[in-house]
Formats: C-alpha cells, sequence, structure tokens
C-alpha cells in the first residue's frame, strides 16, 4: 500500500482550500443593489432635484430625495399616482409649466408633503379633493392659473375656508360675473350648482293618447286611454318593485280620454269615446271592478277631445271638450247617484281644450278650438252657470291653453301646431305676451313643478318634445332638456316614494315614464 506523506496532506488541504475560495459561493453570487442615477434632465443634490425641460415624471430618482422642482416640463397632464414612489418627498414645485389637468390621484402616497406649489401653469380647475389626502400640507401655492370659477371648483372655496393650509390670495380669470374676483372672498352659496335631468324611466309598450294620475285609498294610479287596443288601462304604482304594474283595464272601443274622479271617498271614471257613445263607470271593490252607471248624451257630446273635472262651491262638475262641426262643449254637474247635464257652451266651433282656473277668487274656463282663437267664460255664481267674457288673443289655431303660477303671477302658455307658442301673464285687467316658444306640431303643454322648479313641456309630432325651465331672473322660460318621444298627446306627473316622474303618452310610440333626478355639478 502507498503510504502518503505529511507533505502530500499538505498539498492536498492547499487545493481543497483554493478551490473553495475560487467557486462562486452564495453570498458572492448576490451583487450590491445599484443605485438609482439622477435623471439626465435633473440635477440633483443629497436631498433634492431640479429637473428642466423633462418629458415625462421620471420613474427613479436617488434615495433620500425629500424636495423636487419641475420647471419647463414638456408635459401637460399629470396622471394618477405619478409621485408615489417619492414617498419621503417633503417639497414638491411644479412651477413654471403648461401643465392644464391633473388627475384626482396626481399626489397619492405623499404622506409627507408640506409644501405644494402649482403656480404659474395653465390650470383651470382642480379635480375634486384633489388635497383630501394630503394631511400635513402646510403652504400651497396656486398663483398664476387661469382658474374657472364655476361649479367643479366650489369644492376648492369650501376647502380653502375649511383647511389650516395657508394659501396665497389666487384670482377668477372667468367666467364674467366673477372675472377678478378673488376666490378667497367667494362662498359656496354664490355656486348655483344643483341641475336636473329628465331620464327614461319605464316604458310601457302601447300607443296612449291620454294620461292622467290619482290616488285612491292609499294608491296611486295612473290611467291612460289606448284607443287602439280599445282599453282604458290602469296602472297601480308597486312600492316594492318601485315600477307602475298593470292593475285593470275598461273596455273601451275608441277611448280617447279617460278621466278619473273621486267624489265622497267613491272613485267615478269618465270615458269619452269617438264612437259608441261616451260612459261614466263607478269602481267596487267586491268583486274589484268598473261598473257603467251612465251614458253621456251624444246629442250633445259627439266628438269628445278633453275632459276637465272641478269644484265650484263644494259641488262636482266635469267639462267635455267637443271637436265635431255639430257637437258643443258641455258641462255636467254631480247629483247624488250621477253626473247631469248642466250647460252647454258655445256650439259649432270644434273645441279642443278645458282649463279650468280661479282667478281673484272668480272660477273661469278657457276654451281652446281648431276654428277661433280661445275664448274665457266666467262662473256666475247667482245663476250657477258660465257665461262669455272674453277672448285671450287672435292666434287661432290654438290647441290647448294650460295655466301656472309663478310668486304669485298667474301665467299662460298657448301651444299651436302650425305657429309658435306662446307665454302669456296676467296684467289685472288682461293677459298680455311675453314669450314665444317655437313649438310646429305641437299637441301639447304641461306645465308643472319639481321642489322649487317651474317647468313647462311643449310635445311635438316632427322634433324632439322640449323642456323648458323657468328662469326668476329674466322672467322667461329657458331651454333645458329635448326628449325624444313620438307624437305626444298628454303628461302627468307623479310623486311616489321620493321619485318624481313625468309620465307621457305618445301616439305613435312606446308610452314613457321620466324620472326628474337631481344633479350636483359640483360632484363631478
Amino acid at each position: 500500500m502507498l503510504e502518503i506523506g505529511p507533505r502530500w496532506v499538505r498539498l492536498g488541504c492547499l487545493l481543497v482550500l483554493c478551490l473553495f475560495l475560487c467557486l462562486p459561493g452564495e453570498s458572492n453570487s448576490r451583487r450590491a443593489p445599484k443605485i438609482p442615477r439622477c435623471p439626465a434632465t435633473c440635477s440633483c443634490t443629497k436631498d433634492s432635484a431640479f429637473c428642466v425641460d423633462t418629458k415625462a415624471i421620471p420613474k427613479s430618482f436617488p434615495p433620500g430625495i425629500i424636495s423636487l422642482t419641475m420647471v419647463n416640463a414638456a408635459f401637460t397632464t399629470i396622471p394618477e399616482g405619478a409621485f408615489s414612489h417619492l414617498h419621503l418627498l417633503q417639497f414638491l414645485f411644479i412651477e413654471n409649466n403648461d401643465i392644464h389637468a391633473l388627475s384626482k390621484y396626481t399626489f397619492r402616497g405623499l404622506k409627507s408633503l408640506t409644501h405644494l406649489s402649482l403656480s404659474n401653469n395653465n390650470l383651470q380647475q382642480l379635480p375634486r379633493d384633489l388635497f383630501k389626502h394630503l394631511d400635513i400640507l402646510t403652504d400651497l401655492d396656486l398663483r398664476g392659473n387661469s382658474f374657472r370659477c364655476d361649479c367643479k371648483i366650489k369644492w376648492l372655496v369650501d376647502w380653502m375656508e375649511k383647511t389650516n393650509t395657508s394659501v396665497p390670495a389666487i384670482y377668477c380669470a372667468s367666467p364674467f360675473e366673477f372675472q377678478g374676483r378673488r376666490i378667497h372672498d367667494l362662498a359656496p352659496r354664490d355656486f348655483n350648482c344643483i341641475s336636473a335631468d329628465f331620464a327614461v324611466y319605464e316604458t310601457f309598450p302601447f300607443h296612449s293618447v291620454s294620461v292622467e294620475s290619482y290616488e285612491f285609498n292609499g294608491d296611486q294610479f295612473l290611467v291612460f286611454a289606448q284607443p287602439d287596443s280599445g282599453f282604458c288601462t290602469l296602472y297601480i304604482w308597486d312600492h316594492v318593485e318601485m315600477v307602475f304594474r298593470r292593475f285593470h283595464n275598461i273596455t273601451s272601443r275608441s277611448a280617447v280620454y279617460c278621466k278619473p274622479v273621486v267624489i265622497n271617498n267613491t272613485l267615478y271614471m269618465v270615458v269619452a269615446q269617438l264612437f259608441g257613445g261616451s260612459h261614466i263607470y263607478k269602481w267596487e271593490e267586491d268583486p274589484q271592478r268598473f261598473v257603467k252607471i251612465q251614458d253621456i248624451d251624444t246629442s250633445r257630446v259627439r266628438k269628445p277631445n278633453f275632459v276637465e273635472t272641478f269644484q265650484l262651491d263644494g259641488e262636482w262638475y266635469f267639462a267635455v271638450a267637443d271637436s265635431s262641426k255639430a257637437g258643443s262643449t258641455s258641462i255636467y254637474r254631480w247629483y247624488s247617484n250621477g253626473f247631469y247635464s248642466h250647460q252647454s257652451l258655445h256650439p259649432w266651433h270644434r273645441d279642443t281644450h278645458v282649463e279650468f282656473l280661479d282667478v281673484g277668487g272668480k272660477p273661469h274656463l278657457i276654451l281652446s278650438s281648431a276654428s277661433q282663437p280661445p275664448v274665457v267664460y266666467q262662473w256666475n255664481r247667482s245663476q250657477k252657470q258660465f257665461a262669455f267674457h272674453s277672448q285671450i288673443t287672435e292666434l287661432a289655431d290654438v290647441q290647448m291653453v294650460k295655466h301656472f303660477w309663478v310668486r304669485k303671477v298667474l301665467y299662460l302658455c298657448l301651444t299651436r301646431f302650425i305657429g309658435d307658442s306662446k307665454i302669456l301673464r296676467w296684467e289685472g285687467q288682461r293677459f298680455v305676451e311675453i314669450q314665444t316658444l317655437p313649438s310646429r306640431g305641437s299637441m301639447a303643454v304641461y306645465p308643472f313643478v319639481v321642489g322649487l322648479r317651474q317647468y313647462l313641456i311643449l310635445g311635438s309630432d316632427f322634433s324632439f318634445s322640449r323642456v323648458y325651465l323657468w328662469d326668476d331672473l329674466t322672467q322667461r322660460f329657458q331651454p333645458f332638456q329635448e326628449l325624444n318621444m313620438r307624437a305626444p298627446r298628454g303628461f302627468s306627473l307623479v310623486s311616489v316614494d321620493n321619485k318624481d316622474i313625468l309620465l307621457a303618452a305618445s301616439f305613435k310610440g312606446n308610452t314613457l315614464a321620466y324620472q326628474h333626478l337631481v344633479v350636483d355639478l359640483s360632484a363631478k
């Protein structure tokens, strides 16, 4: 056997040691982390960076940067989280650039920021709650921007009232009414930022020529006249599903108007038909059904077009506008068990609409006609009859007259199919025209109030129907919104379960329900 001497043992040990030292071990395989360099467009010190002509916000900076300045930048917008990698940043100066847009979350992650300058840029507005999470911000400079002081800056006005952050004076560049004013001097109440919108809420798959709403036994109902399908169709509001659902039908071969009236807790329905005479129905609970109780004299009412109900001296009446050449608009009065003929107004005038209103404690009826200008009848209490009083205007082709009140002042709207519609104001002795509204193809008009807002909708057979909003400053209607509905013939407003819903009866398309939505423009 070969004997290994001490010399060879020593040489072997040295070889093993050499191999161990030369082989890459785990600790040797890891390289030291590379320290980010200062971006090419920036000058950096131990704790600050000054960047000029930068095309984009650099993705990395040397560690320990607490102050960053960016001037003459080549970008105009700053995206979300643009500085989130600089979580130690205390001072941020984005000055003398052409920045015109910031993300709501541009400064996300800058929990240590105490000084922020956005001076001398092209900012007209700032995203809502832009500074919300800058909890220790002590100084904010927004000077040198062209701020538009509208609803989108209302939040900033509110924030500056409440914050402890020091903000040097900034001024409004627009709109005209605020131009040159200090934003510090504005108050949230200076901005009218509550607007509204009418949005389709429910669609009814049928044509209709009239719609009426009413309450009965604590429920909210609608009734539509559907001459095509041969029904007066009733819908009831579902408080769970928050929609109207079908409730009952009254068979009617050619209904043009279905008018509900509740007398002594009993529901009656006046059903005006083009053919086969008109009728009055009574609702019975057990079993639930409408029972015909009365026919309306066909020798008086030949071609009904509209039904109006009203009370005089505690007694109920309804008037039927007759649009035939040989018919006569007639008034019926309620007695203990039915309605009976009370008075016939002018014959041969082809009336299209009847409007009841009270002026100075004196009841009046306004009759619209296809053959003459609208006329006014006044109630004579001693004779218990309506007598001809006056003619409103020389305008012919007035399809409908509706009245409304604004701050105790009476107004009328006259809608026309061929010519423009008119707004008239009562001046104590007569109505005076104050406004003209374009309304080609209009067969229906409806003034209504939601909250403090006075609206007017003009239907159209040839284009969009137009909603107008009353402007207290000019005392005129201003265009508000256009609604796409086909040949509307009637409207009704229902307020139920904190919803305001506008119903539109459509002669050539689906009948529609629009919800009135309140929109806070400052919240966008």
